[in-house]
């Protein structure tokens, strides 16, 4: 059995968990999962039990707990050096942390207005101004980082920067945000991943509604 183990909120919706999660079983690593759904505005008392800041997901290393999915994966890169979690590349590197902190701290009118959610249909939402700069934001980073690597990931193989932006993917497929060509192309390169698919099976099969997330 694994010593990690990554708890996790719902797959439906709990796009902060989904980065850690699809990042570990995308490159490789072998985890213990715990899932504690929430099913009420502002999460579960219970992360409490086992995160600091009262939200998931949680990286446990032995003795040593990490939180935020960004930190998960930057201590799995260090501990796992040769599972490809930062591009080889120096300035490559630099520019995968550089889009990854930004996804991180930015956006918010694209989180706000469009959560994640697994099981939503397919329909399209009108963007205000404020959605419509995020959107061609992801754009731009997205056509740029492929046209430099030759893809199909933002830095050829799949990295940090990937799990970073897989709940936008969601995000842009369902509330049909996006129609460039390469960003769709992107897309369905994600979607195409094992991972991503189990996630999302998974995610569409829970009972748990939460009602702030239904946009």
């Amino acid at each position: 059995m694994s010593d990690l183990k990554l708890y996790i909120g719902n797959k439906n919706y709990s796009s902060w968990s989904f980065r850690p999660w699809i990042g570990m079983k995308v490159l490789g690593v072998e985890f213990t999962e715990e899932l504690i759904p929430f099913d009420m505005a502002g999460g579960n008392p219970k992360f409490k039990t086992f995160s600091p800041t009262g939200k998931v997901p949680v990286l446990v290393d032995g003795d040593q707990t990490i939180f935020e999915s960004l930190a998960i994966l930057d201590h799995l890169s260090r501990k796992f050096p040769d599972k490809g979690f930062w591009p080889k590349d120096l300035n490559a590197h630099s520019h995968a942390m550089a889009i990854s902190c930004e996804m991180l701290g930015g956006f918010s009118a694209l989180r706000n207005q469009c959560p994640m959610n697994m099981r939503r249909p397919i329909v399209k939402m009108e963007q205000d101004e404020a959605l419509q700069k995020d959107v061609a934001r992801i754009e731009a980073i997205w056509t740029e980082c492929i046209a430099k690597s030759g893809g199909p990931f933002l830095f050829g193989d799949f990295c940090i920067a990937d799990a970073m932006y897989a709940p936008v993917v969601n995000r842009l497929e369902v509330y049909k945000l996006s129609e460039n060509k390469d960003v769709l192309a992107y897309m369905e390169n994600m979607k195409s991943l094992s991972a991503w698919q189990e996630w999302e099976k998974a995610g569409k099969a829970e009972p748990w509604i939460v009602e702030e997330d239904e946009a």
